[in-house]
């Protein structure tokens, strides 16, 4: 019984492994990334203030941003940044950055949906 507690513990982690997307570039020109299991974001970052993100359904399909917040965490330079991040038109969140954002920058962003579900997107 123990054998086949693990044997179920194992598959069901390596099925939720296979499940999740690793980073990809996206049709933006910034990696793209999983958002918790609903969404995945694309975040656009190119050497200014300004950044975006995307936001997709889980089957990579754009998705209105009304109604969705942002919390950017980025590290730039060894110093992290935050920032607010808020809808615009079409899937896009926008926000300001304090400092210049490098493309490929690491960081989170902290995503509420319309509902208040929330959501991190890790890059």
């Amino acid at each position: 019984m123990k054998r086949l507690l693990l044997a179920l513990s194992l598959l069901a982690m390596t099925a939720s492994t296979v499940l999740a997307h690793d980073p990809r570039p996206g049709p933006n020109g910034g990696m793209k990334v999983d958002a918790g299991n609903r969404y995945h974001a694309e975040l656009v970052a190119r050497g200014t203030p300004d950044v975006v993100l995307f936001l997709y359904d889980a089957g990579d399909k754009p998705i209105a941003s009304t109604g969705f917040r942002g919390n950017a965490i980025l590290v730039v330079d060894g110093k992290t940044q935050r920032f607010e991040l808020q809808p615009a038109d079409g899937s896009r969140l926008v926000g300001t950055a304090p400092v210049a954002v490098p493309a490929g920058a690491k960081g989170a962003v902290q995503l509420t949906a319309p509902d208040g579900t929330t959501a991190q997107a890790k890059f």
